[in-house]
């Protein structure tokens, strides 16, 4: 079993660095076919990133509190996604979350707004969840402190996922892909990957001195979530 891995750095990122975050995102885009099932679940996540920089940086009602924590928290949620991408740019195989949008990523029966909700379910259900370990390694906090940027990352989140639904779904003229799409995706919900997220996070502070156990409790989470992810990518016939 690979041994469990945290992303620590000596000092918080800057609110600047969600800029760094988001450049890597774009060129990633521009790189990537339009079709591409990380391209479109890159787009989601650049609108997502962005809104979240905003929020940051308006520092009024509606934005975050602590921004430094914000920023953080952030950063470090990118980071696992990016890490994943690189792992499968070199042939590294990566964590068993993502490996499901990588293998059918070009797959002619995978619908776009499966290859969204795949590379959401995996972010949100794995990665998010180490992120938070993350960042409270890195701000020398617990998680309870970072509860309020918690929620409102993943009020937007929720907002933008019936967006996503609407724009990726497809029209009148598709009706015999709508209805087997529907059927598919309708069980899985980012509210309960989000709330799923809060728990694993916690478990893991919880278990942050007896690393063997940590590992292992990571290890099953990150297959649990990429058997969803693979679900989710289940083609579908024209």
């Amino acid at each position: 079993m690979a041994q469990l891995e945290w992303i620590t750095q000596p000092h918080a990122p800057a609110v600047h660095e969600v800029d760094s975050v988001i450049a890597r995102m774009r060129a990633l885009g521009a790189d990537l076919p339009p079709r591409d099932g990380v391209a479109v679940f890159n787009r989601v996540y650049l609108s997502v990133t962005e809104a979240l920089d905003r929020a940051i940086g308006t520092g009024r009602a509606g934005g975050f509190g602590d921004r430094t924590a914000a920023a953080t928290l952030d950063v470090r949620f990118a980071e696992r996604y990016l890490a994943a991408v690189d792992a499968a740019s070199h042939g590294v195989r990566g964590p068993a979350c993502w490996r499901p949008l990588f293998q059918f990523r070009r797959h002619p029966g995978v619908r776009p707004l499966q290859f969204a909700l795949a590379g959401i379910n995996a972010h949100i259900g794995h990665d998010l969840a180490l992120a938070v370990v993350d960042s409270c390694r890195t701000l020398g906090c617990e998680p309870s402190a970072l509860e309020d940027e918690f929620e409102r990352v993943g009020d937007l989140l929720v907002t933008l996922e019936e967006r996503i639904r609407e724009e990726l779904m497809p029209g009148p003229d598709l009706l015999q892909v709508a209805d087997p799409l529907t059927h598919l995706l309708g069980a899985w919900t980012l509210e309960r990957a989000r709330d799923g997220a809060w728990a694993a996070a916690q478990a893991l502070w919880a278990l942050r001195e007896l690393p063997s156990l940590a590992a292992e409790f990571s290890h099953r989470l990150d297959a649990s979530v990429g058997l969803v992810s693979r679900m989710l990518l289940t083609p579908l016939p024209d």
